[in-house]
């Protein structure tokens, strides 16, 4: 029996998502026993619509309607939270009302960034950020000091201004206790297993 049995996944998700990346933790984490949760930000909806990315012309836009409202989501709830790849970070970065100038003291106000910096003040739900989902907590840089991750080059000058130790691991993956992280979408069939593992040690061995 598979130590999420009967858990939850949470996995934050935007426009400019990867479809197969999403398909993947949906089978994945089913496969472990878990339930899987997508949301976004829905404006005050019951359900909203996104688009993902395409990198390429021979691809289709593919659709995706997420029911779950990330302010109404408390990560404690979930065994794992994690920040899907590509831009998707960036658009969950809006700071509300969307559209607004807003200002620099304004940074940690979005729901996501909020959500992400309650997990990782838990350290018994396990953090998942792949390629460039990091730059959801760079607003909150205290968060990712001294913790050893990797991630996309293009997000890598923002993680370390955030004072994370950056490690080049040549398995593309790095595993810091309940802090997950990855080089790219490409990297995830290692990633997801680094989830599962992550969360299998810190309930066979708590913190005292």
């Amino acid at each position: 029996m598979s130590d999420l049995n009967g858990k939850k996944v949470a996995v934050l998700v935007e426009t400019e998502y990867i479809p197969g990346e999403v398909e993947y933790y949906r089978s994945f984490f089913e496969k472990q026993g878990a339930e899987v949760e997508f949301m976004t930000y829905l404006w005050g909806n019951t359900e909203r619509t996104i688009v993902s990315d395409v990198d390429s012309e021979d691809k289709q836009v593919e659709k995706m309607v997420v029911t779950k409202e990330i302010a109404d989501a408390n990560p404690n709830d979930y065994a794992i939270v994690l920040t899907a790849a590509n831009y998707v970070a960036v658009r969950l970065r809006e700071i509300p009302p969307m559209g607004c100038l807003a200002n620099a003291d304004m940074v940690r106000a979005p729901a996501a960034v909020r959500f992400m910096a309650n997990a990782m003040m838990n350290p018994y739900v396990v953090k998942g950020a792949l390629c460039h989902a990091l730059w959801i907590l760079t607003p909150v840089p205290e968060l990712l000091k001294d913790r050893r991750v990797i991630c996309h080059t293009v997000v890598l000058a923002d993680v370390v201004n955030a004072g994370a130790i950056y490690v080049p691991d040549e398995s593309h993956v790095v595993i810091d206790r309940d802090l997950v992280t990855g080089r790219s979408a490409a990297d995830i069939d290692v990633y997801c297993n680094a989830l599962v593992n992550a969360y299998q040690n810190i309930t066979e061995n708590p913190i005292k």
